[in-house]
Order: C-alpha cells, then structure tokens, then sequence
C-alpha cells in the first residue's frame, strides 16, 4: 500500500522514483513548496528500517519529518488513519523502523487491508489485490496521498481530522467522506 501511495504521490507531482540508493528507490521533488524525498525500500519488508535509517542518516533528516505509509491487517479494508507517533502494532516492517531509528515519534499513515480468517496471513499480504478489493482501496490510495500533502501543508493534526476514516459503531453503515463533517 505504501509504494501505491507513493505513486500516485509522485504522479501527482511529477517525481520520479527511480534512483537506486540507501537500499531503496528514491526520487525527489517538491510537494506544496516543500523538498521531499520519495523512499521506496528494496529490502525484505521485515528489513525496511535499515533502509530509512541510511536515508534519514545521510540526509539529517529530524524524525518529525519522517511519514511512514503501510498496510494494515488489523484495521478494516478501506479504513484510513493518521497518527502522530506510535507502537508497531503488529506489522514487522515497522517494528524494523522502530528498531533501527530507536525513536517512533514519527507520523504514519496506515491504510486497512482487512484481515483474513486464514492462518497463513503471510499469503494473504503478498497475493495480488482481488478486483473487489481493488475497487475499495483506490480511493484510499488518493485520500492517503492527498493526506501526505495536507501533512506537508497543514500539519499532522489537521491532517488527521481530514483524513482518518471515522470509526464505526457494530451495526452502523458506512459513512461516505461527503457525509462526514470536516
């Protein structure tokens, strides 16, 4: 989900995410007046801190800065949330973030895969999207993208009351973005 939302980000921005460095493909640009860099780790997943450490490393870049966009199987498919710092939960890639930047005050975006009745959820992770599935998370894919440059715009905090998806109650229907209040 994360290099998705990469994409849409770079095309939106006209980034090229096609350099290979720090065990990554990066690509900079700028985002609402701001220099951002692109990071797209080539590591296993479970190993992805070591590459965002070589980055935020070599570029000093202060832990604040930082976003961190991932999948989620404990949040719903479809579901959106933003949040200013955080355990890993749990998702392996970003226990190797935690780990390797000793620091999770950083802000994240998690984007809800659903999870699985099955017990080898390692399957479900690395199969392709069902057509189905597809349709619901590509509006999450923009939505998380906007977000990242309402981040960049506005701050974390507006960010996550524009974006993060409301909570439902057991029983009641999805709200649609129109019908939130903002």
């Amino acid at each position: 989900m994360g290099f998705l939302v990469l994409d849409e980000l770079a095309g939106k921005h006209g980034i090229k995410v096609t350099r290979i460095k720090h065990k990554a493909l990066t690509g900079d640009g700028m985002i609402a007046g701001e220099k951002v860099l692109l990071v797209k780790p080539q590591t296993y997943m479970n190993l992805s801190g070591e590459s965002l450490r070589e980055v935020m490393d070599y570029y000093k870049v202060p832990i604040e800065n930082l976003v961190v966009i991932y999948d989620d199987l404990d949040l719903e498919i479809g579901t959106l949330r933003i949040r200013k710092k955080g355990s890993s939960g749990s998702h392996n890639g970003m226990k190797s973030v935690i780990y390797q930047l000793q620091d999770d005050n950083f802000p994240r975006i998690r984007i809800g895969i659903g999870g699985t009745e099955s017990a080898d959820w390692r399957d479900y992770v690395t199969s392709p999207v069902s057509r189905e599935e597809a349709e619901i998370l590509a509006p999450v894919i923009r939505e998380a993208a906007d977000a990242v440059t309402c981040m960049i715009e506005s701050g974390v905090d507006i960010a996550m009351n524009r974006y993060n998806t409301p909570k439902k109650k057991k029983g009641q229907k999805e709200e649609t973005i129109e019908e939130r209040d903002d």
